[in-house]
């Protein structure tokens, strides 16, 4: 039977109506503040663009800046762009170095007795994405046919038409998802599938599993390509690709994490190992492959580490976590992934000039500050996350506190300007990318949160869980957006599509 709510008692009703006043009152801009001078400058370079403006503190709305800033770049109406607005306080005694601007100055800036009107306010703008991606709202189709629970899933960088997935039952598939059917089985693995990798140009799918091997497949025919490659002694746990800018023509080179607390680093032409990189004491849980000739492992012996990916010799070491490091993410991963893929869908016919296009991209997405800035976000089983810069320092920009419970999983937006990280404690949170400040508690689940996947416009973010469903939250406002019911039992692995068209989830129920 259900439960009948009592009808409200007359303080109640006092205190909702003084509320409501209350809200109506915040919600109106003072009309007799006078005027605020605004100098533009743009976020990746520092470059000015423009005089100062002077704009009326009752205008001064993020929609009306934004136009503003289009007319001062000279870009037509029916192209302006869409932009994000911070302002970046000196180095002064305030914690709070850089204050986005979410709806208007008064309310960011001025309200917050930040800066006043005789200042002259230096906003850092940053191009958001063009595109817009389109909420995922149902489910498309619920594709059956591995035998145990799905462990790992990745879309191809290169559409949302094709999908790999990494089982117990110890095979992969791939999807077509455009018509919800299995394309190939990929059988030859004798245990558990725990990673699955898709090359940055699309070709190969690399499968890591608990016999100890990692296979490589030819990802149009799922053909086997060669036989396993054999040198680890324990469970394959993560797997990375050489980004497609920095490889050799014709040899790309894989990573592979072990639980036998190494990473061996494969020459996939040769198949063989061309560096073995060994100083873990623990099971090394994940790597990551960045865009400026680094290699990251994050280890159950608390530390991370940074390789070169020249000759395999070790650069730092990062000491911070009290615990197991379970997850690490770069800034750059978004890009690294696609590779010369992007929302236009245009590729480049020549082999040079994919690797022109695919290094332009990283270029342009790592550039701050007129410098090339790879970031690095560790999440540990001590309920803490840390910002690093390993480039810089190994000193960790920040210390990321909050959760309850251990953080399984960590992302970046693609835009490099929002982390979120899913834990254990049912929750995932929302952090700033720069300076590491909290932003949101994302609440709904309520069962711990296995993984999250920001969408390649940065503005939505996917969760999954083990209370059976997907949840979708706008990133902006940190509400919920969808509720993605479907599953029958805990999801264990989501990915957005590059294109931003589809989400795939895959979990215990072997869907």
């Amino acid at each position: 039977m259900a439960t009948i709510l009592p009808p409200p008692s007359k303080k109640q009703k006092i205190a909702d109506a003084k509320r409501a006043q209350e809200q109506q009152d915040v919600d109106s801009i003072p009309d007799n503040l006078g005027s605020v001078r605004i100098q533009f400058h743009d976020a990746a370079t520092g470059t000015a663009a423009g005089p100062p403006v002077s704009v009326p503190v009752s205008d001064a709305t993020t929609k009306n800046i934004e136009l503003i800033l289009n007319t001062l770049l000279g870009n037509d109406i029916s192209e302006r762009l869409p932009y994000r607005f911070a302002l970046r306080l000196g180095d002064e005694s305030n914690e709070k170095k850089v204050v986005d601007i979410t709806s208007d100055i008064y309310r960011s800036v001025l309200k917050t007795g930040l800066k006043t009107t005789e200042h002259v306010l230096n906003l850092e703008y940053t191009p958001q994405a063009v595109f817009r991606v389109r909420a995922v709202s149902r489910c498309s189709a619920s594709i059956t046919g591995h035998g145990e629970a799905i462990l790992a899933i990745q879309f191809s960088p290169r559409s949302s038409s094709q999908m790999v997935s990494g089982s117990g039952d110890s095979t992969a598939r791939i999807w077509d998802c455009d018509t919800g059917t299995p394309m190939h089985t990929l059988k030859g693995h004798t245990s558990w599938v725990l990673a699955v990798s898709w090359s940055p140009d699309g070709t190969i799918i690399a499968t890591g599993s608990m016999d100890n091997t990692v296979r490589l497949w030819e990802a149009g025919s799922g053909k086997p390509l060669g036989s396993q490659l054999k040198g680890h002694t324990r469970w394959i746990t993560a797997l990375a690709w050489e980004p497609y800018h920095l490889q050799v023509s014709g040899s790309p080179r894989l990573a592979s994490a072990s639980k036998d607390a190494t990473v061996r680093i494969w020459d996939v032409t040769l198949r063989k190992i061309s560096a073995t990189l060994s100083g873990h004491k623990g099971s090394v849980s994940c790597v990551k492959w960045g865009g400026i000739g680094f290699i990251y492992t994050a280890s159950q012996d608390k530390s991370v580490k940074i390789w070169s990916a020249q000759d395999g010799t070790l650069v730092h070491t990062l000491h911070a976590h009290a615990h197991w490091v379970n997850h690490l993410a770069l800034s750059t991963d978004f890009v690294l992934r696609t590779g010369y893929f992007d929302h236009t869908g245009q590729v480049p016919e020549s082999t040079d000039a994919k690797v022109k296009k695919a290094k332009e991209r990283f270029e342009k997405a790592a550039t701050v500050g007129g410098e090339i800035v790879e970031r690095l976000v560790t999440a540990s089983d001590d309920f803490t996350m840390y910002l690093w810069e390993p480039r810089k320092s190994t000193k960790p920009l920040s210390r990321m506190m909050g959760h309850q419970k251990q953080v399984n999983h960590v992302s970046f937006s693609p835009d490099g300007l929002y982390i979120a990280s899913a834990s254990f404690d049912n929750h995932v949170k929302l952090w700033d990318a720069r300076d590491g400040r909290f932003i949101h508690t994302l609440r709904g689940h309520v069962a711990p949160v296995y993984q999250c996947s920001f969408s390649a416009d940065s503005r939505l973010l996917v969760s999954s869980s083990k209370d059976t469903t997907l949840k979708v939250w706008d990133v902006r406002t940190g509400k919920l957006h969808t509720d993605l019911p479907g599953h029958k039992d805990e999801v264990y692995a989501v990915d957005w599509s590059p294109d931003g068209k589809m989400v795939g989830s895959g979990g215990k129920d072997k869907a």
